[in-house]
């Protein structure tokens, strides 16, 4: 049964977040369930890597044999015999795979490509690693550069792609039982590609890649459908850039927006008309799309006349959910001629996107507090309207009035220039209606009382009028002066109760620094710097406590523009603009608050170096115990051997004596080991390590450090090909010696420590496993402290500071040390130090040999310089 022939074959991609996630597995339980349907398909190309569900999954389903390979090998595809067989599906697997020299085309996805093209639908699989455009990240995260690639470009097409995903710990899992690779590669592949992080890495790439891909998908089904308004299945943020300074701004805000939801994304866009931009402009914009992309995000540019108009196209375009606008630098007269792209794009814009308006330094309006940004309380433009209609409103309407009806009569020309008046007063306050009514005083004697033309009032009446009218005039102003002063009193009362709540709810929380503090009254009060300065007494001198801002340093309170005390000792000071008297009362609050703020970090201060000395406190309690109980103990042993070999009324044999003498060597090297691991913690704890670091080889020091092992509980394997490492080369034997000791020391006698090591970027792992019974995931941090022993080990097991010291070494050469579950069980320690190659600086070199000294001088160690006891190499200093 063959399908209805067509130009062009389709493409089906199962891509893998990582090897051994399902993909094959997924794609043949797909070709079995088209071949119960009636599908006429064929196995091109599966490699079953020996495993028994996948070789299952084959049986049933139509194989072309692939091509006899040199020297037994598994063999090309033959691709040419399935353009001849030329069924309906065929299933190919491992796209990037890399052919055979001398086959007709290099790479298996240019055989794909030949069987879309012959209107064959295929089936494939490829791992998010093998996409050309991600090798180089992949490389970073896992050190390992992926040979085989396929261009990004050939999996987009695929009419369709399917994520097969898995946990991290699933796919480990699924590793250590062997269903993916052979037992013999096991324990490689979980210590370096398959680790946690790696896995978590690739998995993130691939989501990632296929939300792009779903995207595309979306965007073209919209296109399709003439779909206009956004869809916010995913955060889009437009930026409007106009070639002004303030569009880097509105670049960082929009970053730090997208920052806040995974998978969001910055398009920045900048509408230009039909003429050439300005070049300062240009230039601008130039600098800011390299901005844009240094971000992550993409920059685009239109055309259009109507500016809000293209930014809506263009954002409902792209599927945009927010729209990034600067707030206007236009004067206020500017307004005269419309509201300005911000408002227009608000307005049109509708529910499905959101408009920012983000202020900045450039805008023409002065900063500060939003209760404060004028003399004037009803708004410059509003006054000015005001005076016009004071001025220039009676003298039209009084030309008006005498030129077309001179016989109104006397009260409806009183009752028509006291609109004018009012007018004057609602819209501009008191001083435009006292000049308005006052113009329309003189222009009612002038025109309309008689004699007219003239300044002189004959009749009492008229002069009766006219006052009445200038006393209406005066009080609709005072009403209308009165209403906008109540009004700015709550608006700054508001403003000011909005305020100090978010400043208290946020002290209060825990939530801000004192810097952080500090610029936020920056930012409030519109100021250049901002400092908190502090002194012991009157007369003592100003210390600065925190300072923010990029204006001139404040060290004493007469270098700025405003001070406020705080007490007797303390005094916040601003510098850069003068506040009003009303502001002084926000500016007391901030500064309380910023004492506050300052007496409890220093409180934190002091807790924090009180809890370091109650740990100092355990530690020493801690050690009394030790000493009273471990340290005795081989004391005891060394004492009582000595004892009965000293003893006249015992004649020992041979035997019986070697065996006292080696109770007390083994009494004296446990003793050394516990007294070393105390004097250690001691100078980890006061911080006098001072590691010596040069370069050196993991094989110079791992063998020196399994010198004090039972011979034959450990297997190392450690590949010639390592970088150098740059550590101090006994601090990492002690290291290595202690958790080569206590991987002995939990492991059963007959499972062998496996100590392996490989290179990873710019650091090299060395991982030390055993087969023990583990730690829990809740304790894996806790086993690091000093004085910690696990579970029920004995008292006799040692003090617990063999792994605190060996972390302490560890992070004192600039590498870490962590635990992680053995899969089957058991405890893996992965220590990590810089590569040789990794440094920027060199410390001074380790001496080859200690300084010589004079006789009866007594022996002080180099720090960094071992010595030998007995068959294992320590460390004293």
């Amino acid at each position: 049964m063959s399908s209805a022939p067509r130009t062009r074959g389709q493409l089906r991609i199962y891509l893998g977040a990582a090897p051994g996630v399902g993909k094959t597995y997924a794609m043949l339980s797909e070709a079995g369930r088209r071949r119960e349907r009636g599908t006429d398909i064929v196995v091109g190309y599966v490699e079953p890597h020996d495993r028994p569900r996948t070789a299952e999954l084959l049986r049933g389903l139509e194989v072309v044999p692939r091509l006899p390979a040199e020297g037994g090998g598994p063999g090309e595809m033959d691709t040419e015999a399935l353009l001849a067989r030329a069924p309906a599906v065929a299933v190919v697997d491992e796209l990037a795979h890399t052919n055979a020299p001398g086959s007709a085309r290099e790479k298996r996805w240019q055989d794909v490509e030949a069987l879309l093209a012959a209107g064959i639908d295929v089936i494939s699989t490829v791992n998010i690693q093998h996409l050309e455009s991600l090798v180089g990240v992949v490389e970073s995260i896992t050190g390992t550069r992926q040979q085989e690639t396929v261009p990004d470009e050939v999996v987009r097409r695929a009419e369709q792609i399917e994520l097969v995903d898995m946990t991290p710990q699933a796919l480990r899992r699924r590793l250590a039982h062997g269903n993916v690779y052979s037992s013999d590669k096991i324990d490689a592949a979980l210590s370096h590609y398959f680790r946690v992080g790696n896995l978590t890495a690739l998995r993130e790439l691939a989501l990632l890649w296929t939300a792009d891909r779903v995207d595309e998908y979306l965007q073209k089904y919209r296109t399709e459908h003439r779909i206009k308004s956004p869809w916010q299945a995913r955060e889009r943020i437009v930026v409007g850039l106009s070639g002004g300074p303030e569009g880097r701004t509105l670049i960082r805000r929009a970053a730090r927006m997208a920052a806040k939801g995974s998978g969001s994304q910055v398009l920045a866009v900048s509408v230009v008309s039909a003429d050439e931009l300005r070049p300062a402009a240009a230039r601008e914009l130039a600098v800011q799309r390299t901005l844009v992309e240094d971000l992550g995000g993409t920059y685009h540019q239109v055309i259009g006349d109507e500016i809000p108009a293209a930014l809506l196209d263009f954002a409902r375009g792209v599927n945009a959910t927010q729209i990034v606008l600067g707030s206007s630098r236009r004067k206020p007269w500017q307004y005269v001629f419309g509201p300005g792209v911000g408002a227009l794009v608000a307005s049109e814009a509708g529910p499905d996107l959101d408009v920012h308006i983000v202020t900045h330094r450039e805008n023409a309006h002065v900063r500060g507090l939003p209760v404060a940004r004028g003399t004037t309380r009803l708004g410059r433009a509003r006054v000015i309207a005001g005076w016009l209609a004071a001025v220039v409103g009676p003298v039209l309407l009084g030309v008006l009035m005498s030129s077309v009806d001179p016989r109104l009569g006397f009260a409806n020309d009183v009752l028509l220039f006291l609109v004018v008046t009012v007018a004057a007063g609602l819209v501009g306050g008191l001083l435009p209606a006292l000049a308005s009514a006052a113009l329309c005083s003189l222009l009612l004697n002038y025109f309309f009382t008689v004699p007219t033309h003239t300044w002189t009032v004959s009749s009492p009446r008229s002069v009766v009028s006219i006052a009445i009218f200038f006393g209406v005039a005066v009080a609709v102003a005072s009403v209308v002066d009165l209403a906008a002063r109540r009004t700015e009193q709550a608006q700054r009362l508001r403003a000011e109760s909005e305020i100090l709540s978010v400043l208290a709810g946020s002290v209060l929380r825990g939530e801000d620094t004192l810097e952080v503090l500090l610029e936020r009254v920056r930012e409030t009060f519109g100021t250049e710097s901002v400092a908190l300065l502090e002194r012991e007494d009157e007369r003592g001198p100003w210390t600065c406590a925190a300072s923010v801002g990029e204006g001139r340093q404040l060290v004493r309170p007469e270098d700025g523009d405003v001070d406020m005390p705080v007490g007797d000792h303390m005094m916040l000071v601003l510098s850069g603009r003068v506040l009003p008297a009303e502001d002084r009362r926000v500016l007391a609050a901030f500064a309380a608050q910023a004492a506050r703020v300052l007496d409890r970090e220093r409180l934190l201060g002091e807790a924090e170096r009180a809890r370091d000395l109650a740990e100092g406190n355990r530690i020493r309690t801690a050690l009394l115990a030790a000493v009273s109980h471990d340290l005795r103990t081989p004391l005891a042993a060394i004492k009582a051997s000595v004892s009965s070999l000293r003893s006249a009324d015992v004649e020992w044999s041979p035997e019986d004596e070697a065996e006292l003498l080696l109770a007390i060597e083994e009494g004296a090297d446990r003793l050394d080991n516990l007294v070393g691991n105390l004097l250690d913690m001691s100078r980890l704890n006061t911080g006098t390590v001072a590691p010596l670091i040069r370069d050196i080889s993991l094989e110079e020091v791992v063998p020196k450090a399994l010198g004090g092992v039972p011979e034959g509980a450990v297997r190392m394997a450690i590949a010639e090909a390592l970088p150098l490492v740059a550590v101090d080369p006994g601090l990492l034997e002690r290291a290595v010696a202690n958790l080569v000791e206590n991987a002995v020391k939990h492991s059963p006698p007959e499972k062998k420590v496996l100590v392996k090591a490989s290179a990873l970027a710019d650091r090299v792992e060395l991982r030390i496993t055993d087969r023990g019974p583990g730690v829990p995931d809740a304790a894996k941090d806790r086993i690091f402290e000093p004085f910690q022993r696990h579970g029920d080990a004995p008292r006799g097991a040692g003090v617990g500071l063999g792994l605190a010291v060996a972390r302490g070494f560890a992070e004192a050469m600039g590498g870490t040390l962590d635990a992680e579950d053995t899969p089957g069980g058991g405890m893996t320690m992965v220590l990590t130090v810089p590569a040789a190659h990794s440094r920027t600086s060199l410390r001074h070199p380790l001496p080859a040999q200690p300084p010589a000294r004079a006789e009866g001088q007594p022996f002080v160690p180099v720090p960094g310089q071992p010595r030998v006891h007995g068959s294992t190499r320590r460390e004293e200093a």
